[in-house]
């Protein structure tokens, strides 16, 4: 018999196995039964969206380290010490 009368030769989609359609409407895998009209192969592609383009995002940059206080600020705190509250050795009576 040759083989144009075995109908379309299919490969399929889920096992792999090499088969002829025996020229019937749909093409059944006859070792696990799948239906090759299903074949991801057959579906047509998503059409692309249209929209605006999505934000890119970028990259984190650290923050800038904060300044460490001044020598400056230490002698402001020692300028506003009342000398009357020192403790001297002669209060100590």
């Amino acid at each position: 018999m040759p083989a144009k009368d075995l109908g379309t030769k299919h490969v399929c989609f889920k096992c792999g196995t090499k088969f002829y359609d025996m020229r019937k409407p749909e093409a059944i895998c006859p070792k696990c039964g799948a239906d090759q009209r299903d074949s991801p192969a057959n579906r047509p592609a998503p059409e692309p969206r249209r929209g605006r383009l999505a934000a890119v995002p970028r990259p984190v940059e650290p923050a800038p380290p904060e300044p460490e206080p001044e020598a400056e600020d230490e002698a402001e705190d020692l300028d506003s010490f009342d000398d009357d509250e020192a403790v001297t050795p002669d209060d100590e009576d």
